[in-house]
């Protein structure tokens, strides 16, 4: 772990570093740093570290590129033979000396990277990051996959392939106010890995609809894509009580929509106001007429078509699944 907080660290001051670099030289000595970090980032076996790195290589290369030609229009760039008189005092650049062997492919690979608009540059430096992110993110899910297929962790999913999934996970929170209003005091609650390792069983063609709190929003979004679907749309539930928060005071909830395959959206005259509005009851327990919403929005499902997750109680009509891990069902 500490070494992990200094080569954050670390790259933290290559980044400043980088940002303060006036000439060629300064640029060309966070490339090379930055390309130490990341092989020992690769070595570690540390994906996201490796690509921190990389980054700031990538951009110390762009840097090069634009400090190239604002060094040729200045000081100059020695090519050889007699220096080109520029009126400044300082000698001319030598890339050679600068950038080492192979100067000429690098001092034009650092050129073409500089030529890129910046809007672009930072638009594909993003979705390579994102992209990155994801498959750890994947590899991370598959491997608590195998691992609670191992250890036998709770009891197992419902068979078959679901069209309509309803689901409110047992969100693990990191700050609380109080012990003794802890999560944990209601029902155990699960972390984010664990959450989005489940193997749903959804059909290729299905519907999504998920709880998630305010601050609960992205890690919603996280399972959403973690579960191989898109999202969509949202309703929102007005408990009419007002409760706890760090900046609002939260008296809803959000229930999230989305969407894989190509199952055919609720037909107009079954669609209702995104606004549910019913009085809180017990903790956590959500409005039943929700359950009566989802049966008109899609009137052709039974049994086998619907399931609810973390089900608290059952419901006719409805397959249900309760982990020992968070809330128990009644059932």
């Amino acid at each position: 772990m500490d070494a992990l907080v200094k080569y954050d660290a670390a790259c933290r001051g290559l980044s400043r570093a980088l940002a303060t670099a006036k000439t060629v030289t300064d640029a060309r000595k966070v490339g090379y740093s930055a390309e130490a970090l990341r092989a020992y980032a690769k070595q570690a076996k540390n994906k996201l570290l490796e690509v921190d790195a990389a980054e700031i290589r990538i951009r110390s290369e762009r840097r090069v590129g634009e400090l190239i030609a604002v060094q040729r229009e200045t000081v100059g760039l020695d090519r050889g033979g007699r220096p080109k008189k520029t009126g400044f005092q300082e000698n001319p650049v030598s890339l050679a000396e600068v950038l080492g062997t192979n100067h000429k492919n690098l001092a034009d690979r650092c050129r073409q990277l500089a030529a890129v608009p910046t809007r672009k540059f930072e638009t594909m430096l993003a979705e390579w990051r994102d992209r990155v992110q994801r498959e750890t993110e994947r590899v991370t899910v598959n491997l608590l996959r195998v691992g609670r297929r191992r250890r036998g962790g709770g009891p197992p999913l419902p068979a078959g392939a679901y069209r309509l999934l309803y689901v409110d996970p047992p969100w693990q929170y990191e700050h609380i106010v109080t012990e003794s209003r802890a999560i944990e005091n209601q029902y155990p609650t699960m972390d984010l890995d664990a959450i989005k390792a489940l193997e749903v069983p959804a059909a290729e063609n299905a519907v999504l609809y998920l709880w998630a709190t305010s601050p609960k929003l992205a890690e919603a979004i996280a399972v959403i894509n973690a579960w191989d679907f898109e999202y969509r749309t949202s309703a929102v539930w007005d408990k009419e009580v007002i409760g706890m928060g760090y900046y609002f005071r939260q008296q809803h909830e959000l229930l999230l929509v989305a969407a894989r395959g190509a199952l055919p959206v609720p037909e107009p005259s079954q669609r209702v106001s995104s606004v549910i509005r019913a009085r809180r009851q017990a903790h956590s327990r959500k409005p039943g007429i929700v359950y009566e919403v989802l049966e008109a929005m899609y009137p052709m499902f039974g049994e086998l078509d619907r399931v609810e997750l973390f089900q608290r109680r059952p419901r006719a009509g409805w397959a249900g699944w309760g982990n020992e891990g968070a809330k128990e069902a009644t059932s």
